[in-house]
């Protein structure tokens, strides 16, 4: 297959966010996308862009994405997070997750970061074996932390009441 993986633009971001909904539905969070086109525009470009992203084309249409940024580690030093590799429902086991995959890691070897981390949700089982495969450590004894927008308004608020 004839794929082409490239740095994104700002003009690819209406069929990433196609992609991101894609995931979302994928994983049964169909709600849980509130990010925009203008927020991927605005965040992911510029001076001070908060993510980055490789695109693969498949007759100029893009059927996959890696969606990372980096983050410091105070055991390790520098690191990138993957937030989402992700490749169409149709292209899956095509070899675009591979080609993504591999610019990523390739990419922050040219970093000299230390680690790359992303997450996997726990019943996505072709995905876990993918990236084993690939040589990945699927950490089975850690418990990712969030606290959402409501948590940390809440979380805000309760430290207001205790400064009164």
């Amino acid at each position: 297959m004839d794929f082409k993986i490239r740095k994104a633009v700002p003009q690819d971001m209406p069929r990433v966010l196609e992609l991101i909904t894609e995931l979302a539905i994928f994983e049964e969070e169909p709600d849980a996308v509130e990010i925009t086109v203008s927020d991927l525009q605005t965040d992911g470009f510029g001076q001070y862009s908060a993510f980055d992203c490789f695109v693969a084309e498949v007759k100029g249409r893009i059927e996959g994405i890696a969606l990372f940024y980096g983050r410091y580690s105070t055991w390790k030093g520098k690191v990138l997070h993957l937030e989402d590799l992700i490749v169409s429902q149709k292209m899956r086991g095509s070899g675009l997750g591979t080609a993504l995959l591999d610019e990523v890691v390739v990419y922050g070897h040219q970093l000299g970061v230390k680690r790359i981390c992303w997450e996997v949700i726990d019943w996505n089982e072709p995905a876990i074996k993918f990236y084993e495969k690939k040589g990945a450590d699927v950490k089975r004894d850690w418990d990712v932390v969030h606290l959402n927008e409501a948590g940390i308004k809440n979380y805000i608020a309760k430290l207001e009441d205790a400064r009164i």
